[in-house]
């Protein structure tokens, strides 16, 4: 598939796309004319880079990431760096939070809603006598 057909499926900017090339995060293949062409695979891939960096995760980081991004999981421990590892940690701990902290803004909107549905259901029922 071309550039255009990959943005529109992942809903990622063309020139992300290219600046995950340009990062060594995917390799589209190049035809002859010399036109990016991306396999299948990597709607997923993009998809996975894309919330990896907003989650915060620099592109450095998701590209010592990539062989677990992979299918099959590919996990290699040989040379992982001690900074690294404490640097995921730090980034897992901040997901832990924000997902902590939307878990609980997420349940004030559900209580709102049951509140207006409730007061608008009192005044449907006590307007109608």
């Amino acid at each position: 598939m071309r550039i255009g057909e990959l943005a529109k499926l992942t809903d990622t900017p063309a020139r992300s796309l290219r600046y995950y090339e340009a990062q060594g995060l995917i390799e589209p293949r190049r035809l002859p004319n010399g036109y990016r062409e991306y396999d299948d695979y990597l709607v997923g891939r993009v998809t996975q880079i894309r919330g990896l960096i907003d989650s915060g995760i620099p592109t450095r980081i998701i590209k010592q990431m990539l062989p677990c991004l992979g299918s099959p999981l590919k996990i290699v421990v040989d040379d992982a760096e001690p900074e690294l590892l404490e640097l995921l940690a730090v980034e897992r701990d901040r997901m832990t939070h924000r997902i902590d902290c939307l878990t609980r803004n997420r349940d004030a909107i559900d209580s709102y809603i049951g509140a207006v549905s409730e007061a608008t259901s009192a005044r449907s029922t006590t307007g109608a006598a």
